[in-house]
């Protein structure tokens, strides 16, 4: 399979020290000749002044979510600006689904070479033998941080403070089930969010990019709307709750409406925050040695408005996998600059390095390659390389302007956004070629990459906590879960000594814990006695204080959910455990049941205790 592009690629520099040229010296046809002597005087000198980096990604927008690619049912000025001061690729893919493609952001590698086959319950974990991003730019002395969605695992090491972010706020799960003051997590400590997660997250950002420092600043922003549930604040709902929709879906009977009009209103909210970003980064003299980088993690999740493209979320067909993808460099990349060959997630790792002029921490080959001079403005070649796309058992491969579908057959996509018409016949050396390249994915990529045998680190001696949701767990007895999505759900009708939840799961190292329980139950049914065990260690514990809690979520919602709604949890300190290493089954079941339920049960922590 040809994953190497013809075109020219950058090497990739070592950090330096020198004084960037201002964007005035960059004019006419000799601005590519100036950038590539500039970055060839940064490669060797000791004092380049290395750009800070800000990656924004949004969750289930699709590349019609813009006004920038002609949607006229909703206003992305800061977005759209981004393209306006910078670089846009005309065609960007990722994949289908979340974690995949932030896996392949984070390595530069298809997501199964990495280990991610699902999108929860273990299966989003991306293999702790890859090297990430954040290693890179952390090893090249850069300050590091991720604030949103992680979806690449939760317990150390595969949480993001074990991939090369030092600073982590959001969440590590799939979807969250409440926008509103929500609980999140701070480098593994549990805390309460401030507000509309999407601006709180912005704060965060903000505050991480202002700080006084001699130190470059790394900040991945993985922000988690328009994903469901459909919450947004009145500003931008008010607007969008009873507006007409203009531009519809290719199949517009399928179209809900009162969902597209909530997934428009929240790609404005991201808009507006984005402009925050962009407005903080010239108040405070960054923009012009800033790259900005906006990108989608798939296709949209509703039917709606996408360009006349075949497909949506979920699917390997062009609508399912095509992104924006804006790239603003002030001083480097030439406003209004159309790249016009084809990228992928796969490519930001290899691209941004070498912008930086960052060596890549050594790690496996990369499927992704750098495109920096086609950003710039300078490549040659033809845009032969074969990008493939993956979910589910689905491939499709893509090459220049064609793609073969997951069923064999070919498309003009430039022409054919609808996937129409089957080109086979006419280009036969192209179908050939990317069938071939199909057949070589699924022998050499996907062959066993689902058969998961790794269990859930629940103690590592190198991090203070550790976080057990019940999203990673197995009901055994009468207990059920809260919604057939795991993410962000819970445990509930746990009612006698029979029931029990288990993790498979695996101690690095001796150590003593202590275990506090997040839960709640109802007036009346406290006073249940509860067990944790691992192999010979055991702790018992009695749920002592009633904590009742009405569902959460319905009354934020625009529209009526698919995933679980959340309540408003407490914690209780069961006490101290010693954990001997070794793998084995972590159980907590109740040996007393007073009342009519134990609890619902959404999370246990475990804390290191050196004494």
């Amino acid at each position: 399979m040809k994953l190497n592009s013809s075109y020219a690629r950058s090497s990739e520099f070592t950090s330096g020290r020198l004084q960037l040229p201002r964007r005035s010296q960059f004019a006419g046809r000799c601005r590519g000749l100036v950038v590539v002597v500039w970055l060839m005087l940064a490669s060797m000198s000791a004092n380049a002044q290395k750009p800070n980096v800000l990656v924004i990604l949004t969750d289930d927008q699709g590349w019609g979510d813009l006004s920038l690619n002609g949607n006229t049912n909703l206003s992305t000025p800061n977005i759209d600006q981004l393209a306006a001061d910078g670089a846009s690729f005309e065609r960007f893919y990722v994949c289908p689904v979340c974690s995949p493609t932030r896996a392949e952001f984070l390595t530069g590698r298809y997501h199964p070479r990495g280990g991610v086959y699902s999108t929860s319950a273990g299966g989003e974990r991306l293999d702790l033998d890859e090297v990430t991003i954040g290693d890179t730019f952390k090893a090249g002395g850069y300050r590091t941080a991720a604030f949103g969605k992680w979806h690449n695992g939760m317990q150390y090491p595969y949480h993001p403070n074990g991939r090369g972010f030092d600073e982590f706020y959001g969440f590590c799960s799939g979807h969250w089930g409440n926008y509103w003051n929500p609980m999140l997590e701070h480098n593994g400590e549990i805390v309460k969010g401030n507000g509309f997660i999407i601006d709180d997250l912005t704060d965060h950002a903000i505050d991480f990019m202002k700080a006084d420092s001699e130190e470059p600043f790394f900040v991945y922003l993985p922000y988690n709307t328009p994903h469901s549930p459909m919450q947004v604040p009145d500003r931008w709902w008010n607007k969008f709750k009873d507006a007409e929709l203009k531009l519809h879906n290719r199949e517009p009977k399928k179209e809900d409406v009162p969902h597209i009009r909530a997934a428009l209103a929240m790609c404005e909210n991201v808009d507006w925050n984005v402009g925050r970003l962009l407005k903080i980064l010239d108040e405070t003299g960054k923009a012009d040695n800033t790259i900005v980088v906006y990108f989608c993690d798939n296709g949209p999740n509703g039917v709606r408005w996408n360009g006349g493209m075949k497909g949506r979320k979920g699917s390997t067909d062009e609508g399912g996998v095509r992104s924006p993808c804006l790239i603003r460099w002030p001083i480097i990349i030439p406003r209004g600059q159309r790249v016009r060959i084809n990228g992928a997630a796969i490519d930001l790792y290899p691209t941004l390095a070498n912008m930086a002029g960052l060596k890549r921490v050594n790690g496996k080959p990369l499927d992704g390659i750098d495109l920096s001079m086609a950003i710039y403005g300078h490549h040659r070649g033809n845009d032969d390389r074969i990008i493939v796309s993956h979910w589910r058992n689905r491939v499709s491969a893509k090459s220049g302007r064609f793609r073969m579908d997951t069923d064999g057959k070919l498309f003009d996509i430039h022409a054919d956004g609808g996937q129409t018409k089957n080109v086979s016949s006419q280009h036969p050396t192209t179908a050939a070629q990317l069938k071939t390249a199909i057949k070589d994915y699924r022998a050499n990529v996907l062959a066993g990459y689902d058969d998961d045998q790794r269990p859930f680190v629940i103690a590592h001696p190198d991090y203070p906590v550790t976080q057990i949701p019940a999203r990673d767990g197995k009901a055994h007895g009468g207990i059920k879960r809260s919604n057939r999505f795991p993410n962000s759900s819970f445990f509930t009708n746990w009612t006698n000594t029979d029931d029990s939840i288990t993790w498979d799961a695996e101690v690095l190292a001796d150590g003593n814990y202590e275990v506090e329980i997040y839960y709640t139950c109802p007036a009346g049914d406290e006073g249940s006695e509860i067990e944790l065990s691992f192999n010979d260690s055991k702790l018992r514990g009695t749920v002592a204080k009633a904590h009742p809690s009405k569902l959460v979520g319905a009354a934020e919602d625009r529209v009526e959910r698919a995933e679980s709604y959340e309540q408003n949890w407490t914690s209780i300190k069961l006490g101290k455990i010693a954990f001997d290493a070794g793998q084995g089954t972590l159980t907590l079941k109740a040996v007393k049941v007073p009342g009519k339920t134990v609890m619902d049960f959404r999370l246990l922590m475990l804390r290191h205790k050196k004494d």
